[in-house]
């Protein structure tokens, strides 16, 4: 259908990204991250295209500025209805609009997208183009190495080059199967094996064009293994979320900036306007500390820090200041993070 494209690779590059998370990376999580890398790309939670054209666009697709660079995930598989709904989030100022080929829940299956389009990579293709054809962004594909009982070898390959030769940027490849029968979207995160060396194999054979790694990622170090085995990009999952201390070591771990460390006075004063600006909006304090009670993971203090967010935040009324008793509660006389 589609002849390869001989342009050159002009997608940024984003060795570190936050993966998409369902109920997890919303605009408080993206805000939070932002406050402790610069440099790593961050991505909405999936939004599904007949939401964005149909939907209160405002609540779903909108984003402090200083989230960029920021991308938008479009669930869906009709083309038109996901040309318009790249051109509205690329309207909205995204860096970047991505495509769910990857997500195994039943919610998706039941509407035909996510996962379950690995096994129709011309479809795929032809909504890469659609989306292609109105934005000027980077329109890029997040997808499993394959899906049920799928050659992982056939099926990635089938879909990557069909994608590409469709126009799209960039493919970030989850590297575990998904199971569609007989697995829950939570067992697809953990059970079907990883097979690293298949998304390693992936990036040998198509050269120049960006190849991003996910799945199971627990370190930098981790991280820095797979960037050394060739990959383009690195994105982090549950670590990033659970343990978010990691990102504030992305900067000059992964990327070589000069930037002095995370200062976490910054970083609670920065959340703590940002809180208050939601609560004054009608949002509450737990909205945004919710994304937060990983943060000093392994320092003295962290307990309690935990149990003040997970606790008092949650009540009618909270403010910001519960934001600040729980961080007085942390001792910051040890590294943050174990790399």
């Amino acid at each position: 259908m589609f002849s390869r494209l001989t342009t050159t690779l002009t997608y940024p590059p984003h060795k570190i990204a936050v993966a998409p998370m369902m109920d997890w990376t919303d605009r408080h999580c993206r805000f939070f991250h932002r406050q402790l890398t610069r440099s790593a790309l961050l991505y909405t939670e999936m939004v599904v295209a007949d939401a964005v054209i149909h939907g209160d666009r405002e609540r779903l697709l909108g984003f402090d500025q200083v989230e960029h660079p920021v991308a938008l995930q479009l669930g869906g598989s009709d083309p038109e209805k996901l040309a318009e709904a790249a051109r509205i989030g690329a309207d909205y100022g995204y860096d970047e609009i991505n495509l769910n080929v990857g997500c195994p829940s039943d919610r998706v299956q039941s509407g035909t997208f996510g996962a379950c389009l690995m096994r129709t990579p011309e479809l795929v293709a032809r909504c890469v183009a659609a989306m292609k054809a109105v934005v000027d962004v980077p329109v890029t594909v997040k997808c499993r190495i394959g899906v049920d009982e799928q050659d992982v070898e056939q099926a990635l390959d089938a879909l990557s080059d069909q994608v590409i030769a469709a126009g799209a940027d960039a493919l970030w490849v989850h590297a575990r199967k998904a199971w569609l029968e007989g697995l829950s979207p939570k067992e697809n995160r953990d059970i079907p094996p990883l097979d690293y060396p298949r998304v390693y194999r992936l990036k040998q054979r198509l050269g120049t064009d960006f190849v991003g790694i996910n799945g199971g990622v627990k370190s930098l170090d981790e991280a820095k293994a797979h960037l050394d085995a060739g990959v383009d990009g690195v994105m982090l999952g549950r670590l990033a979320y659970q343990e978010p201390g990691h990102l504030a070591q992305v900067d000059q771990r992964i990327y070589g900036e000069k930037r002095s460390s995370v200062q976490w006075n910054d970083v609670i004063e920065a959340m703590a306007v940002h809180a208050t600006r939601h609560i004054e909006a009608g949002g509450r304090l737990a909205h945004v500390t919710r994304h937060m009670t990983g943060l000093f993971h392994g320092l003295p203090g962290a307990r309690r820090w935990r149990q003040i967010l997970s606790t008092d935040a949650t009540k009618p009324g909270a403010d910001a200041r519960v934001l600040f008793e729980a961080f007085s509660q942390v001792r910051l006389d040890e590294p943050s993070v174990a790399a």
